[in-house]
């Protein structure tokens, strides 16, 4: 179920994504195509070549045009995986980005830098896709092409500016408020119409702009949210009952909350919390 490595290099097509959070730190670069990413209550419009770094806990979701090509390179990887490593090199300063940032854009603009990073990341999807079971080669190999991408990703982020201050269009702006409200109540009950009334906005254009903005609804990020904290207070408290946890985090009923996380995360919330648990 989980991995402590996932690459994929200049992977095309579209897929249906909900709006999700993972444990795993990712690096994305998007290469073409039409894509509008939001990430917590951030909408980033991107360029070919921009690269997004995210903690993975952080909510996220693509918005992606349908009639255009999409391809894009992933990267998700537990930083325990190769902490070792970067302790026994003094290289913990590698994982600042992610852990106080949770996100951010680069726009590179040195492209000689990029595609130094494109190679790498090409070398570590081949090496991931050959690497038989128990490989310990192929694993040092992995940790060490990994380490290489994060020494790049760190050279750019220090190269180019990663806060994007360029003006925002009023839907943008108002896209974000709604995300930002959310986040801020998604334990209480929330409806079209409370949110809108927060908001001073009307309630069709509250849904109607989020949805143009980000590609999923409202309700769909509210539920995002709640997932999210369901799944940090499984692994966080683990003493704490789960009828407990759904009402804090804003589910009306037990058996919503059981069918809803069961049918997004794959398992039970209770075998949720034993594989969380278990993971050192």
């Amino acid at each position: 179920m989980y991995e402590t490595l996932v690459v994929n290099y200049r992977m095309q097509g579209h897929y249906s994504l909900d709006f999700h959070s993972h444990q795993e730190y990712e690096i994305y670069i998007f290469h073409k195509g039409s894509c509008r990413y939001l990430i917590h209550n951030h909408i980033y419009d991107l360029e070919p070549g921009d690269i997004l770094l995210m903690d993975g806990m952080t909510l996220h979701k693509p918005n992606v045009s349908p009639s255009c090509e999409y391809i894009r390179s992933v990267i998700h990887f537990s930083p325990h995986w190769i902490k070792s490593l970067l302790i026994e090199m003094g290289g913990m300063y590698l994982l600042e980005v992610f852990q106080q940032l949770h996100h951010c854009l680069i726009r590179a603009s040195d492209h000689n830098q990029l595609k130094e990073l494109e190679d790498v990341i090409c070398r570590l999807a081949e090496v991931k896709r050959n690497a038989e079971s128990n490989d310990i080669y192929a694993v040092t190999e992995m940790k060490v092409l990994l380490l290489q991408v994060l020494i790049n990703v760190h050279r750019l982020v220090r190269m180019n500016s990663i806060n994007t201050s360029n003006k925002k269009e009023d839907k943008a702006i108002h896209a974000e408020n709604i995300a930002e409200y959310v986040q801020e109540n998604y334990m209480k009950k929330l409806t079209l119409q409370t949110i809108a009334d927060g908001l001073n906005l009307s309630k069709s254009y509250v849904a109607h702009v989020f949805k143009e903005m980000t590609g999923f609804t409202v309700m769909e990020y509210v539920m995002g949210c709640r997932l999210r904290q369901v799944k940090y207070l499984l692994e966080m408290e683990t003493d704490k009952p789960l009828k407990d946890i759904a009402y804090e985090c804003g589910f009306e009923s037990v058996p919503h909350f059981s069918r809803y996380f069961r049918e997004k995360v794959g398992v039970t919330a209770k075998k949720y919390r034993s594989l969380r648990t278990q993971i050192e």
